[in-house]
């Protein structure tokens, strides 16, 4: 590992001051660029440790009722104090389900919930600095796209990336349509949650709309009643510890056998956290019947860019679509 300055921030004003520092990086779990930096993939000059906050500020680690129906968490909340909650349970299924899929006990203990959100890829050439990797040195080239890349994307793709977003939470807030409050220097501000990553496009280092020195504070989940019918079902290559291949977080409004409204997210298959409007359009004022979730996965992956190991994952993802919509709608 290189040297770097340490720092302890007393409250986020210092926090936010020392964060935005060129080559800081906050941290609070670790358990994600502590790896990183072991790996030579991080090189941060300073690292800002946010786990004071956490003492100082119990509205950090908190979830909290919003006026208006909806759940407050905090972001430096662990992932397995909200899976555990018992209004995320009940209010937001899908969300408990994503957090107690991920990892592992212990890194869910570890974990917190704004972290989990602004994980890294877990793209091999990424991690191997041994290899081009466009996301870890601009311009350096893409070895996934001629390599091996069974794990990779369908979609969200570029001729430069072709990384997986790894959060199983954040495909979850993204079907839910969540809002991401930040306090940066420039003050506070919301971020609807669709806004917070970015597609790899021409320039892949840039992953999140997010400004040097911002911190986020907490997630806000809106109001949905028809979300305490959800669930996110993930597919992976063993039962623990594994990112997904395929995962679908949904949510359905049936009335009288006819769906409403519904939410639809995809995880193991795209360079973001997807939500798939396409599935939703689909589905709306049809019937709740397999017919209809065929016709929606099918929507939803009609633009997969696959590459020559990843293909199958297009008729996996489906299937994991519409099994996931029947059993939200029996």
């Amino acid at each position: 590992m290189i040297n770097f300055d340490y720092t302890d921030a007393s409250d986020l004003d210092d926090a936010i001051r020392d964060g935005a520092m060129s080559g800081a990086k906050f941290i609070a779990g670790g358990t994600t660029l502590i790896d990183l930096m072991k790996l030579g993939v991080e090189n941060p000059s300073r690292v800002v440790d946010l786990n004071t906050l956490r003492r100082r500020d119990s509205s950090l680690t908190a979830v909290t009722d919003l006026t208006n129906g909806g759940l407050r968490l905090g972001a430096l909340a662990h992932m397995s104090d909200v899976a555990w909650d018992a209004r995320v349970k009940e209010r937001y299924p899908l969300v408990s389900q994503a957090l107690l899929l991920a990892a592992s006990g212990q890194v869910r203990n570890m974990a917190t919930m704004a972290g989990n959100v602004l994980q890294r890829t877990r793209c091999p050439y990424f991690r191997d600095t041994a290899t081009a990797c466009n996301k870890r040195e601009p311009g350096s080239g893409c070895s996934a796209l001629h390599g091996i890349n069974r794990s990779h994307a369908i979609l969200g793709t570029s001729d430069k990336c072709i990384a997986t977003h790894p959060s199983d939470l954040a495909v979850a807030l993204a079907a839910l349509d969540a809002t991401v409050n930040v306090r940066g220097t420039s003050g506070a501000r919301t971020i609807r949650f669709a806004d917070l990553h970015t597609l790899p496009g021409q320039h892949p280092a840039r992953e999140t709309t997010l400004h040097a020195g911002d911190v986020i504070t907490s997630i806000d989940i809106p109001n949905l009643p028809f979300a305490r019918k959800s669930m996110y079902l993930k597919v992976r290559d063993r039962a623990s510890f594994a990112f997904a291949l395929a995962a679908a977080a949904v949510a359905l409004d049936v009335q009288n056998g006819m769906i409403r409204d519904a939410r639809v997210g995809l995880g193991g298959i795209a360079t973001k956290p997807w939500r798939s409007r396409e599935a939703e359009r689909a589905l709306t004022n049809k019937p709740a019947t397999r017919p209809t979730f065929v016709g929606a996965a099918n929507a939803a992956l009609a633009n997969a860019a696959t590459h020559k190991d990843n293909a199958f994952k297009v008729e996996l993802a489906k299937r994991t679509l519409v099994r996931a919509l029947t059993e939200v709608s029996s």
